[in-house]
């Protein structure tokens, strides 16, 4: 099955008002142009220098979201062009991504990421910790950013119960940040979560963008 009928067959699982952002990281920029003469626009990468080097070669009407662990010394290499950071995980970080949004004479859009999964390996926020950040934006006068909504990865695991567990905690997280700091801030929209195998279920816990990227590329292949 050609890159085309699976992106085709993937927006056909997913209502209107989710945003599918098509993970292309280590796909050749062939597998990109694919998807996007197919009708896709949002595009995920994890890779400053790979998607620095995509986004030069690709049509200038892709919106690139940076999904990775970004480290602030590689924010000024993505700061002229990306659409959205999902991974804000530290004022370190967001401090320095609206450093280089104000030299780029734009507004960076950003996402909160949040600490869901009963894994280690993965990145976040807690809530005592975002809501630091959020503050700090205001007293700091960080105004070079924008806080768009939040991220958050569930377990990988096959306990369905908990992958649900875990996306309705996220969902409770944007309500109560909604709630006391966006409430007049039609921005703050976003709830990013779900991924090739769980997207169905994170859709069904008030998820409004996913990120898939397997289904509709096939299996990856990393350069060792």
């Amino acid at each position: 099955m050609s890159i085309k009928d699976r992106l085709l067959q993937v927006q056909q699982t997913i209502p209107k008002h989710v945003t599918l952002v098509a993970v292309s990281k280590t796909m050749p920029n062939s597998a990109i142009l694919e998807a996007y003469e197919a009708g896709q626009r949002h595009f995920g990468e994890n890779k400053v220098q790979e998607l620095t080097e995509k986004q030069a070669a690709l049509p200038n009407d892709i919106k690139w979201h940076f999904i990775g662990h970004l480290q602030s010394n590689k924010v000024k290499f993505i700061a002229p062009f990306v659409d959205l950071i999902e991974g804000v995980d530290s004022l370190k970080l967001l401090k320095e991504i609206n450093k280089q949004a104000l030299k780029n004479n734009r507004i960076q859009r950003c996402l909160l990421q949040f600490f869901i999964a009963d894994e280690e390996t993965k990145f976040g926020l807690n809530r005592e910790e975002a809501t630091e950040i959020i503050e700090a934006i205001t007293k700091e006068s960080l105004k070079a950013v924008e806080i768009c909504g939040v991220m958050g990865m569930a377990t990988y695991t096959d306990n369905e119960d908990q992958i649900k567990s875990e996306f309705r905690q996220l969902k409770s997280i944007f309500d109560e940040l909604k709630t006391d700091f966006f409430s007049d801030n039609a921005a703050f929209q976003i709830i990013s979560m779900g991924m090739s195998g769980d997207y169905s279920l994170a859709i069904a816990e008030g998820s409004n963008q996913v990120r898939i990227g397997s289904t509709i590329f096939g299996v990856r292949v990393y350069n060792t």
